[in-house]
């Protein structure tokens, strides 16, 4: 008669194993998940890192080289020249250029460059103000924002994922 009764015994035993076996896995898999979820994200915020860091050293180069953001040459009908970088032009973005007049005088630019053949993008702010102490000397504040997707798509993400990073500089 014990040998009917520990049937079922082993039957409960071998249900109970494989569903903590089943949990285990689950939880191993969801883990193993969310890590590489983790691991793509970091290198997409690295590649938009490295286009708002190219974005800001073009900015730099175009204003401390080639001094193509100077106050005194341009005026409200001469917008600046576009910053070229990566052998590609910037494109000026929409309503980007300001200018004004004055003993506080300012400067407005904001550029979209297309970085790594169109593969990644940048928006470089350039600000230019005078400071009330001294008319004549210019502060100017540069902010890049780099993203990990091409130009046309930061342009109309279209409901598009993407990752974006910011860094700026001011002397």
């Amino acid at each position: 008669m014990k040998n009917k009764n520990q049937k079922g015994f082993a039957l409960l035993v071998a249900v109970i194993f494989m569903s903590v076996m089943l949990t285990l896995g689950l939880a191993l898999a969801s883990l193993g998940y969310k890590q590489e979820l983790l691991a793509s994200t970091a290198i997409e915020s690295q590649y938009a890192f490295y286009a708002a860091d190219a974005g800001l050293e073009c900015a730099l180069y175009a204003d401390q080289q080639l001094d193509l953001f100077d106050y005194a040459s341009h005026s409200v009908a001469t917008p600046p020249n576009t910053i070229t970088c990566d052998g590609v032009s910037a494109t000026q973005l929409p309503v980007s250029y300001s200018y004004t007049t004055g003993t506080n005088g300012t400067l407005s630019v904001s550029e979209r460059l297309s970085l790594d053949s169109n593969t990644h993008c940048a928006i470089v702010t350039i600000y230019k103000y005078s400071t009330p102490q001294s008319p004549t000397n210019f502060v100017t504040y540069l902010f890049s924002q780099g993203f990990d997707v091409p130009c046309t798509t930061v342009a109309n993400p279209g409901g598009t994922r993407f990752v974006s990073r910011g860094i700026s500089a001011h002397y």
